[in-house]
């Protein structure tokens, strides 16, 4: 299901959560410092302000800003750079009243969602415990690095727990290019041929020169520059970039969110190009960093099982199994369902999402703005008709898929995120451990007739690119898009895609 369906408090509940926000004075930051380890930032850290060459440096002005955190730049004297994330001392009260006033206007809006706040508090809520958030970093960093397919492509920074509390937590500095910066992505490398840019599969960094330092503590107090700028691989001309390709970079996000929510169970959902760093290897292929590890949902094998069926099934028009999976979710209708999963009437099952939007014309949906609303208003009762059976978890998952085609699609469609998220649900019937070896066997039968069903995507993908390139189209996900409001906007609802950008 998608997010973006959500009442509009629900979406600024969301949008407040993730923005950019004015960082605190250092006075707070110190103050919370202080409150949690009993020390001064110089001692927890072994830092100097005055530039005490035997001691590591701190930046007082965040490198960046949230609403729940701000991020300071820091060189600790044993060499290891390290991003210092302070919580703001108000937020834990402001989601707190975000998510009772989100509650009463579930109430007004007349739809049974409410039961969704105690689940969406509790996710939201442990987004502001920076221990949970180092113990979301640790595990995902161990099941990257036991999945063949993504070790050495993808990284996740070290968390350093001596250094960390339920409001300050310390992790490896990463140096890289954010996603939402296609030419530094893109243009050609300045640097030799078998060499990575910064701090790449966790390289050292060099360290910052000690009279700079000591030149800008003594000039600029508090507004401190003091990490070295480290972009040599942009050239002299500052032209230069990572020389890689937008389909190796989006293939490896996809591949990673995809083993996340089907092989794993540990979903990530905040993937938003903030969330991303891209550094290029000696091998001259990216490596993706995947940072803030706050907002994670949890699911539960037997229903990671089903959620994998569920789009296995979806993409191959398999109306039985779809039925079966989603009347145990205690939803009555599948065809519904699938288009709220798709934002597009879903063509595979009985048609009557589609036959009830066709029996009208553009000027009676135009004049019954309202009784679509209302339509959508039952349907979602209808979709949530048994909340106790209905998997919570589906409203952050929607949030991922939301967000990563978002950046699919912002880098001009390159690859069929589609085949490739479906292929990763049917493997993970084949891979998951906790199969028996029958049900394996049986899958991966099933697994090769899938993959060649799924080559029909090819066609819808590479018809998307040729008209891409001849200038009548934005690409694959563009045309997604466009359905996903045309379809949204016959229901009644302005779907808002920035909200979910992060």
């Amino acid at each position: 299901m998608q997010s973006a369906i959500l009442p509009p408090e629900f979406q600024k509940m969301f949008q407040k959560m993730f923005d950019d926000a004015p960082q605190n004075s250092w006075e707070e930051v110190e103050q919370v410092i202080r409150d949690d380890f009993g020390k001064s930032p110089e001692e927890v850290f072994g830092v100097s302000f005055t530039g005490d060459p035997t001691l590591g440096v701190m930046e007082r002005k965040a490198t960046a800003s949230a609403s729940v955190a701000q991020v300071h730049w820091a060189r600790l004297k044993d060499g290891r750079e390290v991003a210092v994330k302070v919580q703001k001392r108000e937020i834990e009260q402001q989601v707190g009243w975000d998510l009772v006033v989100t509650w009463l206007y579930t109430k007004a809006f007349d739809l049974p969602l409410y039961s969704l706040v105690p689940f969406i508090t509790e996710r939201l809520l442990l987004e502001t415990d920076f221990e949970n958030e180092a113990d979301n970093s640790v595990r995902m960093a161990k099941l990257v690095a036991n999945e063949p397919r993504l070790r050495g492509r993808i990284y996740i920074p070290k968390v350093y727990r001596d250094l960390s509390s339920k409001r300050v937590m310390t992790a490896e500095w990463i140096e890289g290019v954010r996603l939402w910066d296609k030419e530094s992505l893109t243009r050609p490398w300045h640097g030799s041929r078998r060499e990575g840019s910064p701090g790449c599969m966790g390289a050292p960094l060099d360290p910052p020169r000690v009279e700079v330092v000591q030149e800008a503590l003594q000039d600029h107090p508090l507004d401190e520059k003091l990490k070295p700028n480290r972009e040599w691989w942009k050239g002299k001309d500052g032209k230069g970039g990572l020389g890689l390709s937008l389909k190796d970079v989006m293939t490896e996000m996809v591949d990673l969110f995809s083993a996340q929510m089907f092989l794993w169970g540990w979903v990530h959902c905040d993937p938003h190009p903030g969330n991303i760093f891209i550094r290029r290897l000696p091998s001259g292929k990216p490596e993706l960093v995947l940072i803030d590890h706050g907002l994670y949902i949890h699911m539960k094998p037997e229903f990671r099982h089903q959620y994998s069926l569920f789009w296995k099934s979806l993409m191959t028009f398999d109306n039985k199994t779809l039925g079966k999976i989603v009347q145990g979710w205690g939803i009555n209708n599948a065809d519904m369902f699938a288009s709220a999963t798709l934002m597009r009437p879903y063509t595979g099952g009985d048609h009557s999402t589609e036959g009830a939007l066709g029996k009208l014309s553009k000027e009676e949906k135009e004049k019954r703005a309202y009784e679509m609303q209302q339509k959508m208003r039952k349907g979602i009762r209808e979709i949530l008709g048994d909340e106790t059976k209905w998997p919570q978890e589906l409203i952050f998952i929607g949030r991922n898929l939301r967000i990563v085609q978002g950046n699919n699609q912002y880098l001009g469609s390159p690859v069929n995120r589609i085949k490739i998220t479906g292929n990763w649900a049917s493997r993970s019937l084949v891979d998951s451990p906790d199969l028996s070896f029958g049900e394996k066997l049986k899958n991966y039968g099933r697994h090769l007739i899938f993959k060649f069903v799924m080559l029909g995507s090819d066609v819808v993908f590479y018809g998307s690119k040729i008209k891409q390139f001849f200038g009548m189209g934005g690409g694959m996900e563009d045309d997604i898009e466009t359905q996903m409001k045309h379809m949204a906007k016959d229901f009644g609802v302005e779907l808002n895609h920035g909200v979910f950008d992060g």
